[in-house]
């Protein structure tokens, strides 16, 4: 099994891709099958990576052999997606694109986040959805006042990655 570091090439979001070996990657990416789940783009490029070496088996021979104890039988890695594979593609997609719909939707109060949250909380300014960005010292004092937050990381935002 070979873990590929990739990278969609239009808006640069970064992700893991795990094939059976880099003639699968390839033919697989020939075929149109590689796509960014957070996008969907089809243009995705391989970025250099770390590798993990499995060795474990040049001390005992015997064990390269015998399945990992706990380990789980799985079918040989197929180019072919499976139709659960698919469904749970389209799940991730359906879910970034309402997120990102979501923020679009929210008023972007930039670095006044934690200003306006504080006087949403307390009735002096209209009850909204907001986005912006705060420090996590803000974050830690708007929880400590009982005011919700949510951290999203950038990729939910359209406007920051262009």
């Amino acid at each position: 099994m070979k873990v590929f570091d990739l990278q969609c090439e239009e808006l640069g979001h970064i992700f893991e891709g795990w094939f059976a070996s880099h003639e699968d990657y390839d033919s697989q990416q020939a075929r149109g099958l590689v796509s960014c789940p957070v996008c969907g783009s089809g243009r995705v490029i391989k970025r250099l990576s770390a590798p993990r070496l499995n060795v474990g088996h040049f001390r005992d021979p015997e064990a390269a052999r015998r399945p990992a104890e706990g380990a789980v039988a799985t079918a040989p890695a197929s180019a072919e997606p499976t139709a659960e594979s698919v469904q749970m593609a389209r799940l991730q997609a359906a879910i970034f694109k309402q997120v990102r719909e979501m923020v679009r939707q929210a008023d972007n109060v930039g670095p006044r986040f934690a200003e306006e949250a504080r006087r949403i909380h307390q009735g002096e300014a209209e009850d909204r959805a907001i986005r912006g960005t705060s420090t996590p010292e803000e974050r830690a004092e708007l929880a400590e006042e009982g005011i919700d937050v949510l951290g999203l990381p950038d990729i939910f935002d359209d406007e920051r990655l262009q």
